[in-house]
């Protein structure tokens, strides 16, 4: 669902084959931790998170599991660089992809806190050119259930996009090859992914706050939030450290380090840099609503139908059997944040490909085997039972 080019993973073949993945240690060896979740099961993690890893050909994996009461398994295994060996560890930046759109809905949604909009605004009240923007509200856009084509679904985008990866895009570029299609239904209708949604809010942020969405997510949210190693890059910096990225979203099919791939495209849907520690800090917040009101918190958490059985969508999150947060994909990485209520857990993912195993992205084969060991009356992503 987060894919930030999601039509390119059917359009582009899936040479997982391909990647140097499979190269590199099994494991780097962690130290016990006195809080551990015991032999057994840390063993059985061991295995199932060794085993998809393997079997999808992902480089490199860092896993955080936080569980009050039981206690807590944080792993590197893998490799960082296919081409040195370089080891996976557990305190890299990563790009997150469309995590970013937690963080630009809780910015909008500290607008709404402040009285400066209403989540049932038409976009046309902030945005001209939006097609059929006076029936399009904020609430509609934050909760995916617009209708406006996703620009990343344009052919002509996405070849543009990767005849030069390095180019910087503004929000209005990327927002015109969506806007030369017809909308795809009525608003709030419908569930559709779109990347559109969330530059449009990045543009309301900025209109009505008067700053740069970077800036106002950083001093609103990542400042309150206490995250002090996530950040909205301005092109393609990219702190240190930090693994290669590998990706076959390319012309050719190919396998290509995208580590260094401007990310400006994705601008407020999926541009954010961050690492596991403020990634296990932000779980909670978003999930309990701690930066905002709790009538505000409320409508974020009022999720509707996306058509997949099992996960519902609301403002800027999800609710996947039971884990609530958000996931994000973009040429080179996968993330994967969230949290269990009813156990207080955090699950943390970050992978360094994208590419996709047997149409499935490899951050929710890795979800899926752990949350089926340690919850499985909440599996994330649960399959659809087949016959």
């Amino acid at each position: 669902m987060a894919s930030l080019l999601a039509s390119m993973t059917a359009a582009v073949p899936t040479a997982v084959s391909a990647t140097p993945a499979a190269h590199g240690p099994r494991h780097q060896h962690v130290h016990p931790h006195p809080d551990g979740l015991g032999h057994e099961l840390t063993a059985r993690l061991d295995e199932a998170i060794e085993e998809v890893r393997r079997e999808a050909g992902i480089p490199g994996l860092v896993v955080g599991l936080w569980m009050p009461g039981k206690g807590e398994y944080v792993r590197a295994t893998g490799v960082a660089d296919t081409a040195t060996g370089r080891p996976m560890s557990t305190d890299p930046f990563v790009r997150i992809g469309s995590e970013t759109k937690t963080f630009t809905v809780t910015a909008l949604l500290k607008l709404v806190d402040d009285g400066r909009i209403r989540l049932d605004d038409p976009i046309s009240a902030y945005v001209r050119g939006v097609p059929n923007g006076d029936r399009i509200t904020l609430r509609h856009l934050a909760g995916m259930r617009s209708g406006l084509f996703p620009y990343t679904e344009d052919p002509d985008f996405v070849r543009a996009l990767l005849s030069d990866p390095y180019r910087t895009w503004t929000p209005k570029q990327v927002l015109a090859y969506g806007y030369r299609h017809e909308n795809t239904f009525a608003p709030g209708t419908e569930f559709q992914y779109s990347n559109s949604n969330l530059v449009l809010l990045g543009l309301v942020i900025e209109k009505v706050s008067g700053r740069r969405v970077a800036d106002f997510i950083t001093e609103r949210v990542l400042r309150p939030a206490h995250l002090d190693h996530t950040l909205f890059p301005e092109g393609a910096e990219f702190p240190e450290p930090h693994p290669r990225g590998y990706t076959n979203q390319t012309l050719t099919g190919e396998v290509e380090d995208a580590t260094d791939w401007n990310p400006s495209w994705a601008w407020s849907a999926g541009a954010m840099i961050s690492n596991l520690h403020d990634l296990r800090r932000w779980a909670r917040i978003v999930a309990t609503g701690t930066l905002l009101t709790p009538r505000t918190q409320q409508e974020r958490l009022r999720t509707l139908p996306t058509g997949h059985p099992g996960t519902s969508y609301g403002l800027g999150i999800f609710d996947s059997g039971g884990w609530i947060g958000h996931n994000g994909s973009i040429p080179g990485y996968e993330t994967v944040t969230v949290y269990l209520p009813s156990k207080k857990a955090t699950l943390v993912l970050m992978l360094n490909t994208d590419i996709t195993y047997e149409g499935q992205e490899p951050s929710s084969l890795v979800a899926r085997a752990i949350t089926e060991i340690v919850t499985p009356d909440n599996v994330y992503d649960r399959p659809v039972p087949l016959g």
